[in-house]
């Protein structure tokens, strides 16, 4: 956005280096695709040298290895692309092999038979016990958005050929998938109200198995009669129906979401505006987890108590995918009002990483201040509303080959 894509193109290849390290958590090796989670600058004074770190798991706090962060390269790649209009760097053999070896980490086929990627808890921008395991919303949208960057990346010769094929059928399958069976409104809220279960053969409307006395009452509560969102986890007897914002927002963005959907999770965020957003955007997740489910769910964390941290806290650096998200389906007012409460706090509060609270009224007990990613977030949602145009390094449009064969809601048409 600032005209400097040389640092941009130096942190993607960077840490294309990175990636190409033996990757060792104890004595198990990883994937070889995997990117890493952070790195640290090493100075020697003696050589006066600087000497970059990875952490590839191995540091981190439960020493999860990151899924989203290959994801964000490709991502990040493209939007190089886009904003320069310069092919050379991802055709370049390095960053073709790179997004190769990120793919087949998720392409890769096992037991699985869902399209949707199986994940360990904190493995993302989540990245502590927080009962995301499984097929968390977070990574089905980066996965999505992944696939179809790299997708109008990948050079079709010997090896890029294959892949193209096999990322053509997941995003088929995967579209239909999400649209189908994460997407929540009032219409399927009540439909699973109504679940029979132990339903057999293809003719099962209960495809999962869920027992509908598992739906939490704050469901019925926090769902408007206008509007819907993807729910944060769908897997064998189990929906998580919490509200996650990085996967919803990435969802609109890649267009995973249809056009309907984008404008009802839009209605969604105006209609349960003091939940989702208070007075500091952005809910990382809704609602927290309390009691004696936080004690199961998170193991006692003492960082991810109610309203705090990812277990419900407020998270500045989701301002610039809210304001991507409101410019791409013509609510460009929704973010203009989420700015508005920024503004009137960050600066005040010395740029914190997260707020607390059910209203994201305290500055986390734990955040730390003049976070890079706070300030960037708030710089890149007004830069996004001054000039609308920057969104086509983030956005896809809708895909027509992606049409989905059935609409499973009409709750935008009340």
């Amino acid at each position: 956005m600032n005209g400097e894509p040389d640092i941009v193109k130096n942190f993607l290849l960077k840490t294309l280096q990175l990636q190409g390290w033996e990757k060792r958590v104890d004595r198990f090796k990883l994937g070889e695709g995997v990117m890493p989670a952070s790195f640290k600058v090493l100075h020697d004074p003696v050589r006066k040298t600087d000497t970059i770190v990875a952490d590839f798991g191995e540091s981190a706090i439960g020493r999860v290895a990151p899924v989203d962060s290959g994801f964000w390269w490709i991502i990040l790649l493209r939007a190089y692309t886009k904003s320069t209009g310069d092919l050379t760097l991802a055709e370049t053999p390095e960053c073709q092999k790179g997004m190769r070896l990120i793919l087949s980490l998720g392409l890769s086929e096992g037991f699985d038979t869902f399209p949707t990627l199986l994940c360990a808890d904190g493995c993302s921008m989540i990245d502590r016990r927080m009962g995301i395991y499984g097929y968390p919303i977070e990574i089905q949208a980066l996965f999505f958005m992944a696939l179809r960057c790299a997708l109008a990346m990948l050079k079709h010769d010997a090896e890029g050929k294959e892949f193209v094929e096999r990322i053509v059928k997941r995003l088929h399958a995967l579209s239909y998938h999400m649209r189908s069976y994460f997407w929540l409104d009032f219409q399927q809220l009540n439909d699973i109200y109504r679940y029979k279960t132990e339903e057999y053969s293809h003719t099962a409307v209960n495809k999962f198995n869920v027992i509908p006395d598992s739906i939490p009452e704050w469901v019925f509560e926090f769902m408007p009669t206008r509007g819907g969102y993807f729910i944060g986890n769908v897997s064998p007897a189990r929906m998580d129906f919490r509200w996650f914002a990085l996967g919803n927002c990435i969802a609109i963005l890649a267009s995973l979401a249809t056009p309907e959907q984008s404008a009802a999770i839009m209605d969604l965020i105006e209609a349960r505006w003091e939940e989702l957003v208070g007075e500091m955007p952005l809910k990382i997740s809704y609602p927290a987890i309390e009691s004696h489910e936080w004690q199961i769910v998170t193991g006692c964390d003492p960082k991810n108590t109610r309203w705090s941290y990812h277990n419900g806290g407020s998270w500045p650096v989701l301002l610039w995918l809210l304001t991507a998200a409101c410019i791409k389906t013509g609510r460009p007012q929704i973010a203009r009002r989420a700015i508005d409460l920024a503004e009137s706090r960050l600066l005040k509060d010395s740029w914190p990483e997260y707020y607390d609270g059910k209203l994201g009224r305290y500055v986390g007990k734990q955040a730390r201040k003049y976070q890079t990613w706070s300030i960037a977030g708030y710089l890149v949602a007004k830069m996004l509303l001054e000039d609308p145009s920057h969104l086509g390094m983030i956005s896809l449009e809708e895909d027509k080959q992606m049409k989905p064969l059935i609409k499973r809601s009409s709750s935008w048409t009340c």
